[in-house]
């Protein structure tokens, strides 16, 4: 058969034609079934990040990219089907993953600590804590950064790669917690009854534990003062109104017991101040 002066063969052009279709609907097949299974997997694994209890966040990044791997591999395979070179295609996600990545290697050092982060639980939500030179209560944590917000109600944004390689205080993550409070007093006060007077107030204090009971011990002898250090157990949630309340009640029960807290003190020698003073004495009497 001629068309346009074309030799047409018709078995060839049907064959050829049936093989096209054919390979279109396979890998119209291949796509549909594939991203069937695919959105099976990321069920799954969905549910079982849930009964592991992985943070939200993190479970719902993983649940994308897992969704995006797969459909990849999908798309990937329903081509190969139709005879498009899949190793090209393969090789140029490649390069622009690889350029992606250097472009942003920061933030991806900061989303490998943020997953660490939330995987291994340092802390979490509403926890009290020191990072580096902040400290305050943790209000979120994203796969970039973490936010504390300050006792003063600062908004603190620290980036996780940072968290990775700082030590970090959690003064929340077990329930009781040691107050611990120096007071110094005058060389002349009665150590004895400095130490009963301190005991008896922090017994007497309703949030104190008494298992294991306060303790009082002299811990240093200063330049003006005998420096005794008490420490009682309380709960987390007592623990910053308990401190405020016992170094008031502190300073009361050592005034009603007349036991002094000195001020800094310091003796200055003047040499040759005595001559000094005695020469302008004389001067003064033989001038009058």
């Amino acid at each position: 058969m001629e068309f346009f002066g074309f030799t047409i063969d018709l078995a060839t052009l049907t064959e050829g034609t049936i093989t096209v279709v054919s390979k279109v609907v396979l890998a119209t097949i291949i796509f549909i079934v594939g991203k069937w299974l695919a959105s099976k997997l990321v069920k799954l694994a969905d549910k079982v990040m849930q009964r592991s209890h992985l943070d939200d966040t993190v479970a719902s990044f993983l649940s994308r990219l897992l969704n995006g791997v797969l459909l990849i591999i999908v798309i990937l395979a329903a081509l190969s089907k139709v005879g498009v070179q899949t190793t090209s295609v393969v090789a140029i996600l490649g390069g622009a993953a690889l350029a992606v990545g250097l472009a942003l290697k920061d933030q991806l050092s900061n989303f490998a600590a943020g997953v660490l982060i939330v995987i291994f639980r340092p802390f979490v939500r509403g926890d009290y804590v020191q990072i580096s030179s902040y400290t305050g209560t943790v209000t979120d944590i994203t796969l970039i950064n973490t936010h504390i917000t300050t006792t003063n109600n600062h908004d603190v944004i620290i980036p996780n790669s940072d968290i990775s390689t700082s030590a970090v205080i959690n003064y929340t993550s077990l329930p009781n917690r040691r107050v611990d409070i120096t007071v110094g007093v005058g060389y002349d006060a009665n150590i004895k009854v400095t130490k009963e007077v301190l005991l008896a107030t922090a017994k007497a204090n309703p949030l104190a534990f008494t298992d294991p009971e306060p303790v009082v011990r002299v811990t240093n002898l200063g330049d003006n003062s005998v420096d005794l250090t008490l420490n009682v157990w309380t709960s987390n949630d007592d623990w910053w109104a308990m401190q405020c309340q016992l170094l008031e009640e502190f300073k009361i029960a050592l005034d009603d017991n007349n036991i002094d807290i000195p001020f800094p003190q310091r003796k200055i020698h003047v040499s040759g101040l005595n001559e000094l003073v005695s020469t302008e004495t004389k001067q003064v009497a033989t001038d009058s």
